[in-house]
Order: C-alpha cells, then sequence, then structure tokens
C-alpha cells in the first residue's frame, strides 16, 4: 500500500541542529506530500492511439490462436481415424487372411470375321471365363454394371457384361458370356495385319475386364469395389473352333 508522509509543520529553530539530509532518500519540501508506492502497483498506460493499436494487435493474436487450437484438434482426429483403420486392418488380415482371387480365360469361340471384305465387320465372341476364390472366410458378390471388352490393336471389337452372382468360399465358377459387336470398321493395314496372324496362327487380343463387387467377410459386406482384369489372349485361328496359344492375365482393384 502506498505510504503518505505529512509535512513538517515549522521549520527547526535556531537552537536545534538540523539533521542532515539522506543520500538515499531526499526530504520534500515544506508543505507538499510524498507518496510511496511499491514498483510492483505501477501500471503504465498508454496513449489513446497506442491503446488502439494494441488492442488490434491483441484481438489478431486470439483469431490467430483459434486457428491453430482448431487445426491441431483437426489433424489430431484424422490421425487417430487413420491408426484406429490400420489397427482393423491389421485384425481383419491376420484373422481372415485374404487372397486375392484368380481369372483366366479357358475358352474362346469366334465368328463374323470376313477378312476378304472391305464391309464393316460384326464380330462376335464366346468366351468362357473362369474366376477362383481361393479364400476360406470371404465370399464375392459380382453385382450389375459389370463390363467385357475385346480390343484387337487398340480396336475395339465386341462388348459384353457378367451375370450378377454369389461366389462363395473356396470355389471356381466358370461363366460364358457373349459380346459382340457391329459395324466395326479395320485399316487395310489392320486387316492385313490380322490375315498374316491367323495364316501364322497367333492372333493376338486383349480382353478388358471391369465388375463392381462386394466383398464379404463374416456378415459383414463391403461398399462397391471395382475388379480390373486385363488378358493377354492369342488364338490360333478366327472361328468358332479356334484354340488358345497363349494367355496371361494380370488383376487389380480399385478400391473407391
Amino acid at each position: 500500500m502506498a505510504e503518505r508522509v505529512h509535512p513538517r509543520d515549522s521549520p527547526p529553530s535556531s537552537g536545534e541542529h538540523p539533521t542532515p539530509p539522506s543520500s538515499q532518500k531526499p526530504i520534500p519540501q515544506p508543505g507538499t506530500y510524498v507518496i510511496q508506492i511499491p514498483k510492483d502497483q505501477v501500471y503504465r498506460v498508454p496513449p489513446p492511439e497506442n491503446a488502439r493499436r494494441y488492442a488490434h494487435l491483441s484481438k489478431r493474436k486470439s483469431s490467430r490462436s483459434t486457428c491453430c487450437r482448431c487445426c491441431c484438434c483437426f489433424l489430431t482426429t484424422i490421425l487417430s481415424l487413420l491408426l484406429v483403420a490400420a489397427i482393423a486392418a491389421a485384425v481383419i488380415y491376420f484373422i481372415f487372411k485374404p487372397k486375392a482371387p484368380n481369372y483366366s480365360v479357358d475358352n474362346v469361340a469366334i465368328k463374323g470375321f470376313n477378312l476378304t471384305s472391305s464391309s464393316p465387320l460384326s464380330p462376335e465372341f464366346d468366351v468362357t471365363i473362369r474366376a477362383h476364390n481361393p479364400n476360406d472366410k470371404i465370399g464375392i458378390y459380382y453385382e450389375k454394371g459389370s463390363s467385357v471388352k475385346i480390343y484387337y490393336e487398340d480396336v475395339n471389337l465386341c462388348n459384353g457384361v457378367l451375370p450378377a452372382f454369389y461366389q462363395p468360399t473356396n470355389n471356381v465358377t466358370l461363366f460364358k458370356t457373349a459380346l459382340k459387336g457391329s459395324g466395326i470398321e479395320l485399316t487395310t493395314a489392320a486387316l492385313r495385319s490380322l490375315s498374316n496372324d491367323q495364316k501364322k496362327g497367333t492372333v493376338p487380343f486383349t480382353l478388358k475386364l471391369r465388375a463392381p463387387v462386394k466383398i464379404k467377410v463374416g456378415s459383414i459386406k463391403t461398399w462397391k469395389i471395382t475388379v480390373k482384369v486385363t488378358c493377354k489372349i492369342t488364338v490360333d485361328k478366327l472361328t468358332t473352333a479356334s484354340k488358345i496359344v497363349s494367355k496371361d492375365c494380370d488383376y487389380g482393384v480399385n478400391l473407391w
């Protein structure tokens, strides 16, 4: 608290010896007061223009601090969700031990190719596809909306779809799909190349399969996942009695 020092009523008499002034605390003039305030109670008041600037800067700092806290909370939540998802995926993997299904082309019957005419082609492929689900605890639902296409040198010859069905665990399913095309025009060079390949007994085609599926794990079904299969197949001739000379299929998925 502040201490108030009262002034002296009168100067010392001539007979009294004045007390020498202290070098640390000067003696106040008669008729004045000295108020002593502790240093920790002294506050500096800025001028009005500085006060407004200080208030403005204080608000900016407060808003920045709020944004930083929100960003930290958001990042923490995202990291926590990713950690939980990773743990769940690891648990599912070690419990169910999922394996990728296998796909291959077992048979191809071809018709509709007249290589001696320049008229548009109407090719037809009857393709038998083998789908193998090697999992012990995982089933596969093949949904509607699939597509199967045959290409020759990047030219789409014909199209078809797969049937919608459920494939249980440890199951091999053979399904035949009819692929048809119409009004297919090949260049002279492509027709010549196709004829030469048939004479050599090695006609290469590319089969592209896209199928939306849902995975059944126990009693839970996942969201739709797109299965992508690309098969490089080579046949000996362009007839219904054609035989597969070689085949090689690659498998992939789109999770979203």
